[in-house]
Parts: structure tokens; sequence; C-alpha cells
């Protein structure tokens, strides 16, 4: 249900970064912690909702959240990883690509109420086909990252189809599809990503990629 209450306030400059700015910084992050773990919890938060959690005033949390939409922008997980290979990632594709897999699907196990609440949210009517959060990429780019001995290996093979291919069979999108409507546990619904992941590569390397 969105918040409907209090119209959305234009402001030049956020109101945390208007004095105090410690002292709001902190009121700003109780109320996003308070979000995710109301999300955990199966609850689709309002901002009073949040702000009765976070023991903030409910004056005080619409001055940070003008409506629901801003609050669970804020409440989506901010993973900022370049990569997910260690240091030492084998040259061998398919390894590197299980270990990408493992990182992404364990992001995916971890975020899940905050990853199907953003989701929501870029589903909704009139929102753009970019907005709001779920459309970053990153997780095409840790799979390129895995594929990228392909150049050497298999020149003609398209590597950014096959990322999107597969990003496309592993993200947050098909695990909720997988537990939802085939009705598998998360355990399973998580390795059925991973060899699916898996299954994509082998079929482009003996097919070629999607173009």
């Amino acid at each position: 249900m969105m918040d409907s209450t209090i119209p959305s306030v234009s402001m030049a400059t956020p109101y945390e970064l208007t004095g105090r700015r410690h002292q709001k910084a902190r009121t700003r992050d109780a109320l996003v912690a308070a979000t995710r773990e109301l999300l955990a919890q199966g609850v689709d938060p309002t901002v009073e909702d949040a702000a009765a959690a976070a023991a903030v005033s409910r004056t005080t949390a619409y001055r940070y959240f003008p409506n629901q939409r801003t609050l669970l922008v804020a409440a989506y997980p901010e993973i900022d990883q370049a990569s997910l290979l260690p240091d030492d990632a084998p040259t061998d594709p398919e390894a590197r690509l299980e270990l990408v897999l493992q990182g992404a699907i364990r992001i995916v196990l971890d975020w899940e109420p905050q990853l199907r609440a953003s989701l929501r949210l870029s589903l909704e009517p009139g929102q753009s086909p970019t907005a709001p959060v779920m459309r970053r990429g990153r997780a095409i780019g840790w799979i390129e990252e895995a594929l990228a001995p392909l150049a050497e290996s298999d020149p003609q093979l398209d590597r950014h189809g096959l990322a999107v291919a597969i990003r496309a069979a592993t993200g947050i999108e098909a695990f909720i599809w997988i537990v939802d409507v085939a009705g598998l546990p998360r355990k399973e619904a998580a390795e059925t990503l991973r060899w699916t992941g898996l299954a994509l590569l082998r079929s482009a390397l003996a097919d070629g990629a999607p173009r």
C-alpha cells in the first residue's frame, strides 16, 4: 500500500544534507535498517511503519522519505563490488562462472526481500524501463568478467549476449518464478539457477551464444 497522506516534497537539497549531518545520517540509516528488517519479516512497510520501527517520529521520517517508493528504493541493497572473482581466480571460464554464480546467487538469497520489493517497484505502471534501481546491469558485468578468457579460446562467441542470457536465467526474477510458481524450496531453487547458468555456457560453447 503506497503512502498518500502526505504529499511528496521537492527539495533542492536533501534534508539530511543540511545541518547536523552526522545526526541526520544516523536517523536515515536507522529508517533504512528498519525498512530492511520489516521487508525481511514479510511486511510491505510504509514510511510510518519504518518510523515506528526505528523509534523516529512520523514527521521526521517524512522529511527523509516523502513516500513509500523513496523509502523502498533507499532500502535496495548497496552491492558495489566491481567483481565477484577472487584475486587468484582460475583461468577456466566454467570455473570462473561458477564462482560468480555462487556469489550472485548468495546475494539473491541474502537480499531476497529487498530485491523483491525493488522488482515490484520497477514493474509499477508508468515507470521508466530503466527505473528505479533494478536495471544497473552490474550482474552482467560480473558474468562478462567470468567469461573473459573466451576472448582468446573462442573469439567468435558473443560474450555479451551470453552474459545477458545467463543473467536472465539466474537473477532474482528467475528465482522468484522457481520459488513462487514452480514451488521449489529456496535451496533447490538456488541450485537450479547455478545449474542453468553453467548449462548455458556449455551450450554456447557447443552451439554458439544468442546474438
